[in-house]
């Protein structure tokens, strides 16, 4: 017979629980995977948008309010507003490089949906409105490069007439033709590219931040159960 002394009764113990702990955590052919994430842009896009749509949907029904299309009373309305996109102070504000100044409620329930989707709705909001407005800073930074200044001064001069003020709104044929001839085009093209480059490498940090909490909210859309009613309501933006 075999004689186990108490520390080697433990050891076995031990051995054991490891087996049968990595035997329950093992994945047999039959577990279900893990939902799959859409890998083209659009697909994401579309998954992100029908997931905040949905948990927007389940936030206003928990507060006895709904999307759906008809008429209301000026009190419903701005009841519904409130609830959806939030009431007083905005809490959340970003100030861009372009001066602009973007703002948003912490207390809605389109906030509330952001929330469950991306974790962190300050980090969100401030990663996605410096994202949206890279171009808008590039094309900021372009407008004072000296060369891009001498392009629109050529182009200014094409679309005026002769001996008459520049025109508020200059034919549309003409501001193509004279956008073309004045090397305005070329430049635009030219600078952009190149400033564009610029403020994504100035705005790594928003970038890597907006990449990684998209990346989770992907994740988080995927894996929501699908609804038991049909989600019907106004599209939100």
């Amino acid at each position: 017979m075999l004689r186990t002394t108490p520390r080697t009764r433990h050891a076995l113990l031990t051995a054991a629980a490891a087996l049968l702990l990595s035997g329950c955590t093992a994945v047999g052919p039959g577990a279900p995977d893990a939902p799959a994430v859409p890998s083209g842009a659009a697909a994401q896009d579309a998954l992100l948008k029908t997931a905040e749509h949905r948990l927007v949907v389940d936030c206003l029904k928990g507060r006895g309010l709904s999307l759906a299309s008809r008429p209301r009373a000026p009190d419903e309305d701005r009841t519904l507003q409130a609830a959806l996109f939030g009431a007083g102070p905005r809490e959340l504000s970003v100030t861009l490089a372009t001066g602009a100044t973007v703002t948003a409620h912490e207390d809605g329930c389109l906030a509330t949906a952001r929330h469950r989707l991306y974790g962190d709705q300050r980090r969100w909001f401030r990663a996605q409105v410096v994202v949206d407005n890279l171009r808008a800073e590039a094309q900021a930074r372009m407008s004072d490069d000296p060369v891009h200044r001498a392009a629109l001064a050529r182009w200014t001069r094409c679309v005026t007439p002769s001996g008459s003020p520049r025109p508020d709104r200059p034919d549309p044929a003409v501001a193509t033709r004279c956008a073309r001839e004045s090397g305005l085009d070329e430049v635009r093209e030219r600078l952009e590219t190149a400033e564009l480059a610029t403020v994504r490498a100035l705005r790594r940090e928003e970038l890597t931040t907006y990449r990684q909490l998209r990346d989770r909210a992907l994740r988080r859309a995927a894996e929501l159960p699908a609804p038991t009613h049909p989600q019907k309501g106004p599209t939100l933006s």
